[in-house]
């Protein structure tokens, strides 16, 4: 469970570091063990249909993966890294963006960390939902590289 100051924190790095994410205007929502969830507004990320962008759901559904494993590394110095990643549009985003990815078992995750420990590099498969009016909009699914 991550307090509003480590949410803010977290926020603030993603601007400064990536500094798409605050054109976008994302924002780190909430994160309590079980999922992390990353929101952004449908005015700065719509297309000339009204509808949110693909490329800007794309990139929610990436950073969510990524904030999440930056979290859960609690290694500041630790980079983290998109190796491949599948999307499937379902259908359109009218609202609105919330990304929300499922933190992976403990075991999963004991598993990552301890080769992040012990090799200096971790891979994991992270899922990413985007819901829009309580419906599945995109499923993302993505490996995601750490390294020291």
């Amino acid at each position: 469970m991550y307090n509003d100051e480590v949410l803010r924190e977290t926020t603030e790095f993603l601007h400064r570091e990536i500094p798409l994410t605050r054109a976008m205007g994302v924002r780190v929502a909430a994160c309590d063990g079980a999922r992390l969830v990353l929101e952004a507004p449908l005015a700065l990320n719509h297309n000339h249909l009204g509808t949110a962008f693909g490329g800007s759901l794309s990139a929610v559904a990436t950073l969510a993966g990524y904030a999440l494993l930056w979290l859960e590394l609690r290694d500041r110095s630790a980079h983290v890294l998109i190796q491949k990643s599948t999307i499937k549009f379902r259908r359109p985003v009218r609202g609105d963006l919330r990304a929300v990815c499922r933190t992976p078992g403990a075991a999963a995750l004991a598993t990552f960390r301890g080769d992040f420990a012990r090799k200096g590099k971790a891979r994991l498969v992270l899922r990413v939902q985007i819901e829009d009016g309580g419906k599945t909009a995109v499923d993302f699914e993505g490996t995601f590289v750490a390294l020291k």
